[in-house]
């Protein structure tokens, strides 16, 4: 008795986007009612309800609540088309490989995909799925965020160079 007891903080962050990530791919591939004897998980239910609903601290989780939204009409239809010059390369996607001679969709990261392969992807998510590299939304609060996120970070490097300009 009398111990102090350590208690580590919980990653919010990942635990939500674990969540949101499962709630994602239970809406996408479809879901089925509980079989009898089955018992429904009431924390994935509640934490789509507080993600829904905005009942969560940013500050705490500090992610954006929702997965990416998709990429903007004008960036997509903006995406170069070239046409494949050998026969070595494949569609990360579908894992197929290019024929010579076709054309193909290139993100600005230069990674190519099919058209039909990328179109699909980006009307789901605004970033390429080789590497992450993201496009513009439509999501005016979504484009926000990014913008905050990104001054935090530039904030927190001049922080940094201020400190070891002062202690080197």
């Amino acid at each position: 008795m009398g111990e102090a007891v350590s208690v580590q903080p919980i990653q919010f962050g990942f635990l939500r986007h674990c969540i949101v990530t499962m709630a994602g791919y239970f809406e996408e591939m479809g879901w089925q009612e509980l079989q009898e004897g089955q018992q429904a998980n009431h924390l994935l239910d509640m934490a789509r309800f507080l993600i829904d609903f905005g009942f969560y601290n940013e500050d705490i989780i500090g992610e954006w609540p929702r997965l990416p939204p998709p990429a903007s009409r004008e960036a997509v239809s903006n995406l170069p088309e070239i046409r494949i010059e050998t026969g070595d390369k494949s569609c990360p996607i579908c894992l197929k490989t290019f024929n010579v001679g076709e054309k193909v969709k290139e993100m600005p990261c230069h990674h190519q995909f099919h058209a039909k392969c990328i179109l699909t992807w980006l009307e789901k998510t605004n970033s390429c799925p080789f590497c992450r590299h993201e496009l513009p939304t439509d999501d005016d609060a979504y484009e926000a965020y990014k913008k905050d996120k990104k001054r935090k970070e530039q904030r927190k490097e001049d922080i940094e160079a201020l400190h070891n300009s002062m202690f080197s």
